[in-house]
């Protein structure tokens, strides 16, 4: 690339050489001064400027991000078959000149955004749906040139295939990709499988035409104002009945909470019913034991209740009146004579 500079630069120069000869060789004739050296300097640097003109005319040095077609005056079908790779070249002066054309990748972006899209204002992709529902798609290609169709795009678009190929080629695949989903599908269950789907077509529609497609970017979907409002309207209902289910929830926990409470007070008060029932039949047969034991004794021992009886009144008794008409509580031992 230097070399081609510096030819041209070159070229300039002697150009300059030429004209200042001149102008050099009009104020000597003015002058009445000789103006043989000046003209034979008009000639020589004339000559020089030529040879770099044309030297630079015929230098083209391709960069490595680039493909150069040939377009020739001399050649049969008016440009070279072969394509110029990178590095620097040998054109023939004046009657070839070469179109250069970048294999570098691309962005091409549509956008409803007035500031995003390669076309200011809304350039989004309107497309309908398979239930008949109107949506609107924002998307971006990136894309190249395939190097070995370089010639081929040229013949057919030259340097128009971004607005004459690609934006057609976008915007009628995602259209008619479109049209074989339902709208719910389009922005949630099937959006992924659309994407793929568009990316999928778009990319063997442009490989016949030269292009090489690396990636599709499904940036957004945008819907009528009117279904807008019917989605968020249906995901407000969603939202409710997902509360509603769970009040219904809470509250069914709450009622089995409440009754795992009841079953505990329940068995707590049998476990303690069945406790007190427990101790007023140990009580009782203890009872009934102590009883036998006092009735056995007595059996044995007929005047030891009599005794007892004594113990009790004495000692703060020393008399007792009782009624003479009446029998003893307790029969007393009958006295010997």
């Amino acid at each position: 690339m230097q070399i081609t500079i510096l030819v041209s630069a070159l070229a300039a120069f002697s150009w300059l050489l030429v004209v200042a000869f001149l102008a050099l060789s009009v104020v000597r004739a003015r002058q009445s001064k000789k103006t043989r050296g000046t003209i034979t300097g008009i000639f020589i640097s004339a000559a020089v400027a030529v040879l770099f003109s044309s030297v630079s005319a015929g230098l083209v040095f391709i960069q490595p991000q680039e493909r150069g077609v040939v377009i020739s005056a001399v050649a049969p079908k008016g440009y070279r078959e072969d394509v110029l790779q990178p590095g620097l070249h040998w054109v023939i002066p004046y009657a070839e000149n070469v179109k250069i054309y970048s294999i570098s990748k691309n962005t091409y972006t549509m956008s409803i955004a007035h500031q995003e899209g390669e076309i200011q204002g809304d350039d989004s992709i309107a497309a309908r749906t398979a239930d008949g529902q109107e949506v609107y798609i924002d998307a971006s290609i990136i894309f190249s040139l395939d190097p070995a169709h370089v010639l081929d795009v040229h013949i057919i678009w030259q340097d128009r295939y971004v607005d004459g190929l690609v934006r057609p080629t976008v915007r009628g695949v995602i259209r008619d990709a479109v049209s074989q989903f339902r709208v719910n599908e389009v922005y949630s269950t099937k959006r992924e499988e659309l994407k793929t789907q568009i990316e999928k077509t778009m990319a063997a529609e442009m490989e016949e035409n030269g292009l090489i497609l690396s990636n599709f970017v499904l940036r957004n979907i945008t819907f009528t104002p009117e279904y807008a409002a019917s989605i968020e309207q249906k995901q407000i209902a969603e939202q409710l009945a997902q509360q509603a289910e769970y009040i219904v929830e809470q509250r069914r926990q709450e009622a089995e909470q409440a009754r795992q409470v009841a079953e505990g007070v329940k068995d707590a008060a049998i476990i303690e019913a069945e406790g007190e029932a427990e101790a007023t039949v140990i009580n009782a047969k203890a009872e009934a034991e102590a009883l036998q034991l006092i009735a056995d004794v007595l059996t044995e021992n007929p005047m030891l209740l009599n005794y007892r009886y004594i113990e009790k009144l004495a000692p703060g008794i020393d008399v007792m009146l009782v009624p003479n008409d009446n029998p003893y509580l307790l029969p007393l031992p009958e006295l010997a004579p």
